[in-house]
């Protein structure tokens, strides 16, 4: 085929290597780099299929055109892009008032919930700093669960923090005061409880911690704050279990993260860090910049980024108030519990937590041995019927624990709830009569057919 060929007829790869090495020599024209990029996104997943992910994968068109209207526009760039700057400020303000801040506060959007964790855990051992004067220098600890996601151990290694990590065990996947208790100390910056945990679903005892911290707070005199990670169930229980008292109204809570590109039904990258006070925030981490012609108050670990994600967040809020979050957290809760009933007339399986405080999504297990396991299961939905429903062992010392987790999103109606309890029945009738999958099948799934 002769350039010419290609340019009349198709495409210059369709018999040729893509650039995947070197820099390449000379460029190609605008239509063929969207058919090289476009056709080898082909070969993905279907995000709509994609039940392992927290994350938004579907925004009404109305958002999406703010967000290619201002993919150009730099969120940092304060003094030219003022009113981005104020929504921003309009966000913090109304995710306050959702989480019962008792006044004035303060709080920043993030590049996710990753970032919003680093700069959390940096407040709270300014503050410990502060709290201690001039006593010696000591190493700071940090106390959470192993039901955290792996950044609060990152947090822990980048910034010189002892995590003091609280083990799970079979049957117990959330942690209480009474699994804190142990741990704290006069170095103690912290203790982060998990709102909506990624392997279940489910909350830390909250309150039970709260309590807790107040009496040590009474007995030993250690103002120990609590940090609440709701990621996922910052835009969840609000709307869902608005009873649960979890964030500010309990006293100990200082600062809370969200995600506002998973149930805050935003697509990624944004999250938001909220404090109760603005006096929770330590002084010594914002920054005064003088940059392009105004100086402005600056806390974050990134710097330039994009407006797109904090705009369409505000779109979101305005667009669906409580009223709508409310009935959208309500239809997923609706279909998960459909999933739920299906799954356990099936007789195979085992519901983690059912009936309790839990995201929008089904946990379980296998309830015997079958001569297949949960791996197996996720292999046969993923190769055969397109489904992707992960299966994962929890953390220590739980890790001989093997579960699965379908997420019930805003986009997964009740067919495709049929559909999925359907294909899971098979995927398992399947894998009987096969005897499971072989290690070598297993290999090829995860290699795919080149290996």
């Amino acid at each position: 085929m002769t350039s010419t060929d290609a340019e009349l007829f198709g495409n210059r790869f369709a018999t040729h290597e893509v650039p995947t090495r070197e820099f390449p020599a000379d460029g190609m024209t605008a239509q063929d780099a969207f058919r090289l990029v476009s056709e080898d996104l082909a070969l993905e997943g279907d995000p709509a299929r994609n039940l392992a992910t927290f994350v938004t994968t579907w925004m009404e068109p109305e958002a999406q055109r703010i967000i290619a209207g201002n993919l150009h526009r730099n969120f940092i760039d304060h003094a030219e892009y003022p009113r981005t700057a104020e929504i921003e400020q309009r966000c913090i303000r109304m995710l306050a008032d959702l989480f019962h801040a008792p006044g004035r506060t303060t709080g920043a959007r993030t590049q996710g919930s990753s970032e919003a964790i680093m700069l959390g855990g940096l407040s709270l051992k300014w503050n410990w700093r502060k709290r201690r004067g001039g006593s010696p220098a000591a190493t700071p600890n940090l106390v959470f669960g192993g039901d955290v996601h792996v950044v609060w151990e990152k947090f822990c290694r980048y910034f010189d923090v002892e995590p003091r990590i609280v083990p799970l065990r079979p049957g117990k996947y959330t942690i209480g005061p009474e699994d804190v208790e142990p741990h704290i100390d006069e170095n103690t910056i912290g203790v982060a409880a998990v709102l909506g945990t990624t392997f279940t679903g489910h909350k830390d005892d909250i309150a039970g911690i709260n309590a807790l911290l107040l009496r040590i707070k009474s007995e030993r005199g250690l103002d120990v704050p609590l940090h609440v990670d709701a990621a996922s169930g910052g835009f969840v229980w609000p709307f869902l279990y608005p009873d649960s008292a979890w964030d500010f109204r309990l006293e100990q809570v200082r600062s809370i993260n969200v995600s506002g590109h998973k149930f805050g039904l935003v697509y990624p990258g944004i999250g938001w860090l909220i404090f109760r006070e603005t006096a929770d925030l330590a002084d010594e981490l914002v920054f005064q910049e003088n940059y392009l012609g105004k100086t402005d108050s600056t806390f974050t670990l990134n710097f330039s980024t994009g407006s797109a994600m904090v705009l369409a967040q505000y779109y979101n809020l305005v667009r669906y108030g409580r009223a709508g979050y409310a009935y959208i957290m309500k239809n997923m809760q609706a279909n998960a519990r459909v999933l739920s009933e299906k799954l356990a007339a099936m007789g195979r399986f085992e519901l983690i937590g059912p009936d309790d405080e839990q995201l929008p999504l089904v946990a379980f297990r296998l309830a015997a041995d079958n001569g297949y396991d949960e791996f197996d299961i996720a292999w046969q939905l993923s190769a055969e019927r397109g489904w992707m429903v992960p299966a994962y062992t929890l953390p220590p010392n739980a890790q001989h624990v093997t579960i699965m987790r379908a997420l019930v999103k805003e986009t997964m109606s009740r067919e495709h709830v049929d559909t999925l309890a359907r294909d899971i029945e098979e995927a398992c009738a399947t894998l009987a009569k096969k005897g499971g999958a072989h290690e070598s099948e297993r290999t090829r799934m995860l290699l795919g057919p080149g290996h």
